[in-house]
């Protein structure tokens, strides 16, 4: 799908015309005119108000159809986001010419742009029929170019990720999804890929992700992406779960437990293109992007529960639980990641279902060394349109992974406070600096399509990562 700027007087020959309308049918601004060309007693026929969700075709003198979307009681960058949304999955014509960008708000255009492309956004590889959207060009009317271009760059982003998430487990293995993180940064500037097979990461000495990968027959591989740009004015390592299927190893999860496994690496997938996406912006930050990959699987050599294992850096690790495998990988991420001297650390990562029954599937949790880089992270996700909340990273808890044979245990084998406990275990590997840990375990599927969530892989974090280095690119 194509997104462009276009002025007022576009040609609507052949087009749908996207008009947004407040609830109690108050237009939008710039779409005054299309709403006061229909009879109220229309829309209340239809049964359209304006509420958020809401969308009406109707006909239209001089366009194919004018589409009449709802934004809710309130105009703001979210509601715009998700009416884009709401309003490209409906189309049935080519081409659409959206009013929404005529909103009085900072950013609508950029809003409007990537409500669209992730609205829009379908995964068809494995579908035989022929049920893909009609829509291929957006007029955005009044639309900054310079947003839409930052849009298309965001949302390229997220949608690969996407891409590689919902893919089938049988068909991304460890060596694929390397392989796919080499090819989406190839011929970008400043971008280098190094990627490590078993053996490397055996002479490494990355102990903790080398017993995670031992029942799987796919070899582990680890992929380092940096972004080296001219006058960087800071940099950035970003740390993600690379875990292609996870069935929790001898600690074998239940089968329903295990049908979405395939989103483990969703960690992995956001900070490999966030990372490919800050080389397309230019952006003068530094970034070092560490991917360790690996099923966990079960099989004659896998990791058995009371092993201990020894990461690359840091405390040595009973394994209690084999299901808690990516804090496990992470703790080697986050050891290669102190070798590189960031000024900041996050990592990302699926790491526990106790943060999604904190905080549903629609908020990711934010784990911080401090509070000012938690709140960094909010800042970053509240331009991005994405939600997280941050978590306390409670000390109190910490003698609660004591081990009695080795430095540390990967669970504390209570039943309260998971997500903590498993923040505290990856902050003794994350170092001194200024670090964060994203748990997006909740929100890295969407249960259902709406707004600009599709149904399947979310994206989730690829925008705020890219918020935060934004950020980082204005500091002095």
């Amino acid at each position: 799908m194509e997104i462009r700027a276009a002025t007022s007087d576009v040609s609507m020959e052949g087009a749908t015309l996207v008009a947004g309308v407040l609830e109690g049918l108050a237009p939008l601004t710039g779409s005054e005119e299309a709403v006061a060309a229909v009879d109220p007693a229309i829309f209340e026929a239809t049964g359209f108000k304006g509420k958020s969700g809401e969308v009406v075709t109707l006909a239209h003198q001089t366009a194919a159809a004018v589409m009449f979307v709802g934004l809710g009681d309130e105009v703001s960058y979210d509601s715009l986001l998700a009416a884009a949304g709401n309003s490209v999955r409906k189309v049935k014509t080519e081409r659409a010419v959206s009013l929404l960008a005529g909103a009085d708000l900072e950013q609508a255009t950029r809003a409007v742009a990537e409500g669209t492309l992730l609205g829009g956004y379908q995964f068809r590889p494995y579908k035989t029929d022929d049920d893909a959207l009609d829509v291929e060009l957006v007029d955005i009317v009044g639309g900054d170019e310079d947003e839409i271009d930052t849009a298309i760059v965001m949302c390229q982003a997220t949608n690969l990720a996407r891409d590689w998430v919902n893919t089938p487990a049988n068909d991304l293995s460890p060596e694929t999804l390397a392989g796919l993180i080499e090819e989406a940064a190839a011929g970008e500037t400043g971008l280098s890929v190094e990627v490590w097979d078993k053996a490397r990461i055996e002479t490494e000495g990355l102990g903790a992700l080398l017993g995670v990968a031992a029942g799987s027959d796919r070899d582990p591989a680890v992929v380092i992406l940096q972004y080296r740009p001219e006058n960087a004015k800071g940099h950035l390592a970003l740390v993600g779960k690379g875990i292609t299927f996870d069935s929790g190893g001898l600690s074998l999860k239940a089968a329903n437990f295990m049908e979405e496994m395939k989103d483990d690496m969703s960690g992995a997938a956001a900070i490999a293109t966030a990372t490919v996406a800050a080389a397309r912006l230019g952006l003068p930050v530094s970034v070092t992007a560490i991917a360790p990959l690996t099923d966990n699987a079960v099989g004659g050599d896998a990791t058995r529960p009371g092993d201990v294992l020894r990461p690359v850096d840091g405390p040595t690790i009973e394994v209690l639980n084999t299901d808690a495998e990516g804090r496990l990988i992470l703790a080697d991420g986050l050891g290669l990641a102190k070798r590189f001297q960031p000024d900041l650390t996050i990592d990302v990562a699926t790491l526990t279902g106790a943060a999604a029954v904190a905080l549903g599937k629609e908020v990711a949790a934010v784990f911080a060394s401090e509070s000012a880089v938690a709140q960094r992270i909010l800042r970053a996700a509240d331009r991005a349109g994405e939600v997280f909340w941050e978590m306390p990273l409670h000390k109190g808890y910490r003698k609660s992974i004591d081990s009695n044979i080795a430095d540390i245990k990967n669970i504390s084998g209570g039943r309260y406070g998971g997500a903590i406990v498993a923040a505290l275990f990856l902050a003794e590997y994350a170092g001194d600096g200024p670090w964060a840990h994203l748990d997006i375990a909740g929100p890295a599927l969407n249960a259902e399509t709406a707004g600009e969530r599709v149904k399947g892989a979310s994206g989730v974090a690829v925008r705020t990562l890219i918020e935060v280095m934004r950020e980082m690119a204005t500091q002095d």
